[in-house]
């Protein structure tokens, strides 16, 4: 028996026409207002098909979007690395909630406005909002259960992979479906597709995420950092507010100790809240560079100030000791898993704001000024691979090219973090610590294992926290220096 599909009649909210507006705060308020609108039309025909479950209709809202015109080849301030389009033309993004990026926004147009003193266009674009992120943030709208006879795709628009890309962030020279340019490395829907896989890898919501960011691949230091947290939060002089734990629970100083979720996330993220967001996150990763891939590739859309690597490596030296410090200024990528987006003939620099506040915070830390931070540290290339038994393959594998790039350390996320951070603009960093050294015979064992993370996890972690620390008091524009920029590239940061 044949079938045969019928096309339900569009219905939408009333298209709002397109604005002007010379001042950040009024085009924020005006983005608020489109977004908040589309999504509640959407939540509320959700609920109406639950109740009828016989609907005729097909629903459809769109993303607010944000457009300028520049005539000229203005004259702007060359040491900024962002907050200007590189020649005459139209440029337009789609915006998503626009609450949890209203700071961030308002710097990007207050830039655009000083800049080329042209206004910003707010209006709706042509790209529609997915039901699945109308309804991610709305604790009272839920998808239906039970007994539900109609398609969901008959009546709303699902994520679509054509706007899903990082088209523009690899440089592919993307140009918007209207021809203008991007304003933006990431359109809407690829926000809100991050914005869910965050809260479902870490369990906890993009609004707690801080501007500061920690990777990790063991325990031992999430345990360590809500110890760190239980003593900034009980000093009134340490700027910090709260902690936010799996599960969304917000602890301050007076509810003491920290709960257990019901059940333990990928990836779970603990976040150290300052009032205007420039506190510190903590995401464990885990081990390998697919997982350091993915915890990036979403993080990235917050646009966070930098991000560091914590983490445990084999030592290649033979000088090296067990609780040595490495300090990556440049990575040997065998990861594998960002070939395709970011080819390993691209270099990945060394960040001279990152690596001077890692190598401050080590010698503040551990009390080795100058010359004496030798005995501790090395600075040199950090080698990252996608074999956590690599040395079974001896100088058939990789040891000789390990050799050759001159290579101290080994791990396996440090190189995939980096090149994400150089991918997506996002200043990195990486700080090591030696837990083995299998080409000279000195492997973990469980016992010695337990006993040495206990012992080096505590001043490896407060050099992490305290280089942040200094990386916060520097001046944004420094911090995202125009290294990570290219010639064709967005005026948003």
């Amino acid at each position: 028996m044949n079938s045969q599909h019928f096309e339900f009649p569009v219905i939408s909210p009333p298209i709002v026409e397109a604005t002007e507006f010379t001042n950040a705060e009024d085009a924020i308020s005006r983005l608020k207002e489109l977004h908040s609108e589309g999504t509640r039309f959407l939540r509320d025909r959700l609920q109406h098909a639950i109740r009828n479950n016989n609907v005729k209709e097909r629903y459809r809202a769109h993303y607010p979007e944000v457009r300028i015109r520049s005539g000229t080849y203005d004259k702007i301030d060359s040491r900024l690395s962002f907050g200007h389009v590189a020649q005459p033309g139209e440029y337009s993004t789609t915006i998503t909630r626009p609450d949890l990026f209203e700071r961030y926004l308002g710097l990007q147009f207050r830039l655009l406005m000083e800049n080329h003193d042209v206004p910003v266009v707010v209006g709706t674009s042509t790209t529609p909002i997915p039901i699945h992120f109308a309804v991610e943030d709305d604790a009272t709208t839920r998808f239906p259960s039970g007994e539900f006879d109609l398609s969901l795709r008959d009546m709303f628009d699902v994520p679509d992979l054509a706007t899903l890309h990082d088209d523009i962030a690899n440089g592919q020279h993307y140009r918007n479906p209207d021809g203008s340019r991007p304003l933006s490395l990431f359109p809407a829907q690829r926000v809100d597709y991050s914005l869910a896989r965050l809260r479902h890898y870490t369990a906890t919501s993009a609004a707690h995420f801080q501007k500061f960011v920690l990777f990790t691949n063991y325990q031992f230091y999430i345990d360590e950092f809500k110890e760190f947290a239980a003593s900034a939060l009980a000093d009134p002089e340490s700027g910090y507010s709260s902690l936010v734990v799996p599960g969304d629970m917000e602890l301050t100083a007076a509810n003491g100790a920290t709960p257990r979720p019901e059940s333990t996330p990928q990836m779970p993220a603990y976040h150290l809240k300052r009032p205007k967001g420039d506190g510190i996150t903590l995401v464990n990763i885990g081990i390998g560079p697919s997982n350091a891939k993915t915890a990036t590739d979403h993080i990235a859309v917050l646009r966070p100030r930098a991000w560091l690597m914590l983490g445990h490596c084999a030592g290649l030296r033979n000088g090296q000791s067990l609780g040595d410090y490495v300090l990556a200024h440049a990575y040997l990528r065998e990861d594998q898993v960002l070939d395709e987006d970011l080819p390993v003939w691209v270099p990945i620099p060394a960040l001279a704001e990152v690596q001077i506040a890692l190598e401050r915070a080590v010698a503040e830390i551990t009390r080795h000024p100058g010359f004496e931070l030798k005995r501790i540290m090395r600075t040199g290339t950090v080698a990252t691979v996608d074999n956590r038994n690599w040395e079974l393959r001896a100088n058939a594998g990789p040891v000789h090219r390990l050799n050759q790039s001159r290579a101290i350390a080994l791990d396996m996320e440090s190189a995939t973090i980096a090149a994400n951070g150089f991918r997506f603009r996002v200043p990195y960093g990486t700080l090591l610590c030696v837990s083995d050294k299998p080409l000279h015979g000195d492997l973990k064992l469980p016992g010695m294992a337990n006993r040495f993370y206990r012992s080096q996890v505590e001043n490896h972690l407060l050099i992490g926290i305290r280089a942040l620390e200094l990386l916060r008091s520097e001046p944004l524009e420094l911090l995202h220096s125009r290294k990570l920029r290219s010639f064709d590239e967005t005026a948003f940061l």
